[in-house]
């Protein structure tokens, strides 16, 4: 986080931190968007991605929990969580950095218009 938040305030870009699971269903969905050529040529202009593993939180074996409580979210009610930082780490979604839950079912036109948004928007 610190490297991406380092790398951030030199590139005037903000970090795209999503923190999800590989055995979660909405998690492998939206990182499989972020990988198509339409998202990664987004992000390398907007954003410093980092995906971080959070295990599985509500059964007692979650990791990397600091990490969102670090950035204000004191408990992530599922998964994946999409966290947006200003180079400063300011989270700049706080309202909507839990609601990625269903990752899977959004299209790729409503992800993408998100990530857009919370790109440019003020803090």
């Amino acid at each position: 986080m610190d490297a991406a938040l380092a790398r951030a305030r030199q590139s005037g870009k903000r970090v795209l931190l999503v923190m999800g699971a590989n055995w979660c269903s909405d998690s492998r969905a939206l990182a499989g968007w972020l990988a198509t050529d339409r998202f990664a040529e987004h992000i390398e202009r907007k954003y410093e991605l980092v995906f971080v593993n959070i295990g599985m939180p509500k059964s007692g074996d979650g990791h990397n929990l600091g990490i969102a409580r670090r950035f204000g979210l004191p408990e992530l009610p599922g998964l994946p969580n999409v966290l947006v930082l200003t180079s400063e780490g300011v989270l700049v979604n706080p309202t909507t950095a839990t609601t990625w839950r269903n990752a899977e079912s959004r299209t790729d036109d409503a992800i993408y218009e998100e990530l857009a948004t919370l790109a440019d928007l003020r803090t």
